[in-house]
């Protein structure tokens, strides 16, 4: 009996957990690995209880798509209007998001850049949310006083270093880069954040070290 020969009663799934599989194929295997076929095998599921949810994998790819961008954009957007006293705190709320894969998730963002390599809509959702998210950068650092072109290569320099770190798998100890953090914000900013704001920081994110 194949798996299309199970009787369509009982537990069919649900688009979250189909969505769940199909990202996790994403992330191993890359886009042409998430085809219906293989997600039914891995959830145990007949491959017709997929389209109780889906009309079509074009579909789930749109789905994962959206997916991504609350995973990241999202997140991106929220940091830069985040409550901040001083410009270098407002700049320490954004590059702490890269500190968590529940903030951005790294892993997802590298399987959407290779994904966008060969395929035309997932490449223009990336654009967009570059995009969005440059813009939502040059904002905050307006807010803070800077000209609209010193906020343009300020935000620019600000996301090609961290999605240059994500594309690259740049590994390194918290320790060795919380101590970059005052640097960084400093380029980012022209400002280095008193040590008070890098203490609150480290309880924030729950560090304990010397950094």
């Amino acid at each position: 009996m194949t798996q299309d020969d199970l009787p369509e009663r009982g537990w069919r799934g649900s688009p979250e957990v189909w969505l769940d599989a199909a990202q996790a194929l994403l992330v191993e295997k890359g886009v042409d690995a998430v085809k219906i076929m293989p997600l039914a095998n891995r959830l145990k599921l007949s491959r017709t209880s997929f389209y109780w949810f889906f009309k079509d994998r074009q579909e789930l790819l749109s789905g994962l798509l959206d997916r991504w961008e609350q995973a990241t954009t999202r997140h991106l957007v929220a940091a830069t209007t985040e409550f901040a006293a001083t410009e270098t705190e407002a700049m320490l709320n954004v590059i702490s998001l890269f500190l968590s894969d529940s903030q951005f998730d790294a892993g997802f963002e590298v399987a959407v850049r290779a994904w966008s390599q060969q395929d035309a809509t997932a490449m223009a959702r990336l654009q967009a949310a570059d995009a969005a998210r440059l813009e939502a950068l040059r904002t905050m650092l307006e807010r803070w006083g800077h000209a609209p072109d010193d906020a343009d290569v300020r935000a620019r320099t600000i996301y090609l270093v961290q999605i240059g770190y994500i594309s690259m798998g740049v590994e390194e100890p918290l320790d060795v880069r919380l101590k970059r953090f005052p640097n960084y914000v400093e380029i980012y900013t022209g400002q280095r954040p008193p040590e008070i704001e890098m203490a609150r920081f480290r309880a924030r994110i729950g560090y304990t070290g010397d950094a």
